[in-house]
């Protein structure tokens, strides 16, 4: 089976509210049709900067901007597409939330919704997204 490389970036986004941080999920069907909750992130586009291409994948998949307060590093994983194996890597980084609204999002995802810190580490769907949220709260 062929193998190729492909490179992302993210954000987790946060805003402050009077309980504490929130962080804002975007949510997807799965191929099983299962809604998954996770971070937004998409593809580095060829001559584009990660921390671009983060906020660009931000805006457009939530509707919300931000900037930039700090690197998170990266994770990766493996999975298999139309008979090829995949092998992604994901840079994220911290947001402070600037403005938007999630009318303003393109149809790549379901639901974009707002969570408190402690409840988005429990709604995350994946554990490698849990661990970059785990490294957003070490950094707030």
């Amino acid at each position: 089976m062929k193998t190729r490389r492909q490179v992302s970036a993210g954000g987790v986004l946060v805003r402050h509210a009077p309980g504490g941080p929130e962080v804002l999920l975007a949510a997807r069907r799965t191929r099983a049709g299962e809604l998954v909750w996770g971070l937004p992130k998409g593809i580095v586009e060829p001559g584009e900067e990660p921390e671009a291409a983060a906020m660009r994948e931000v805006r457009e998949e939530t509707g919300w901007t931000g900037r930039i307060t700090a690197d998170l590093g990266e994770i990766d994983y493996w999975f298999a597409w139309e008979g090829e194996r995949v092998h992604k890597v994901v840079r994220f980084f911290l947001m402070q939330a600037t403005g938007g609204d999630e009318r303003l999002r393109d149809e790549e995802m379901e639901a974009v919704a707002w969570y408190p810190l402690e409840q988005a580490f429990a709604t995350a769907g994946y554990r490698s997204e849990v661990e970059v949220l785990h490294r957003a709260a070490r950094a707030l």
